[in-house]
């Protein structure tokens, strides 16, 4: 089992997966990537970086195996239930109070939880049918896995109905899903009518909409603080002046250089309002 690797071999191998994939993880955190990368010669059984990037060089439908594995798809749904609560009672009514309709951008939508966590809550506030979604992220396999919208019934009951429960959910969770076979459960696809999934680099891809509300959680901790910046200026300007920004509980944009244009809604929530162009 290899126990560490060289940074200038995670260079190479950034520099050949950028030359033929056009995915660029130059700027990600290397501590973290290096991590992935040590666990993906594990898994596969891999004996070193460079037969690694031979294998990627030359086997496009094994980089796909690779990217769903370096990208980061531990999600659940109402994860942390307070900033939902916040949502709910906050965010979306001063929106709607000078808004008919909204637009909402979840960035690194991974499998689809969060979004479900959206739409299952714009229902029970009466205004699904007047938000519009996009959902985003750089792996198409994971993106194809939230658009089919079927989980695992034990997470649907371990996690997800207990973080439901706790942010004081109208109904049951279960009203929302159907029990399949395999011990899957598939979500009402009714909730996502309004929902476009969309392949999106945060790093490379940039602006393509604006929105009233943009969701980017747990994502941006894995890249270093130069990219962090990049995106951050990118989010800034795909939101409307007055529209709100929600980050993961570890990551703030407080260093950035768009920090003057926000402002702190809840800190603890990590929820920021752009008030600059």
């Amino acid at each position: 089992m290899i126990e560490d690797i060289e940074i200038s071999e995670l260079r190479n191998l950034c520099q050949v997966i950028l030359e033929k994939y056009k995915y660029d993880f130059n700027n990600y955190a290397m501590s973290s990537f290096k991590r992935r990368i040590l666990r993906i010669l594990e898994i596969y059984k891999i004996s070193s970086v460079t037969a690694l990037i031979e294998k990627i060089k030359y086997d496009p439908i094994f980089f796909k195996q690779f990217l769903n594995e370096i990208t980061v798809n531990v999600t659940e749904m109402f994860r942390d239930p307070s900033l939902w609560r916040d949502l709910r009672d906050k965010i979306l009514p001063n929106l709607f109070s000078t808004h008919q309709t909204i637009k909402i951008w979840h960035a690194g939508c991974s499998s689809g939880e969060e979004v479900y966590s959206m739409c299952i809550l714009l229902k029970e506030m009466g205004v699904l049918d007047k938000v519009k979604i996009y959902a985003t992220d750089i792996d198409e396999p994971i993106l194809a896995k939230a658009k089919e919208g079927k989980f695992t019934s034990k997470n649907m009951i371990d996690v997800n109905e207990k973080n439901y429960i706790r942010l004081g959910g109208l109904h049951k969770i279960s009203n929302y899903y159907t029990e399949t076979t395999g011990g899957f459960v598939k979500m009402d696809q009714s909730l996502v009518q309004n929902v476009t999934y969309k392949t999106h680099d945060l790093v490379k891809s940039g602006v393509f909409n604006k929105f009233d509300l943009i969701l980017c959680r747990n994502v941006l901790i894995y890249f270093n603080q130069q990219l962090q910046n990049e995106v951050f200026k990118m989010f800034h300007e795909s939101l409307f002046n007055y529209s709100y920004f929600v980050i993961g509980s570890k990551e703030t944009l407080i260093w950035s250089d768009v920090s003057s244009k926000f402002i702190v809604v809840n800190s603890e929530e990590k929820v920021f309002k752009k008030v600059k162009e």
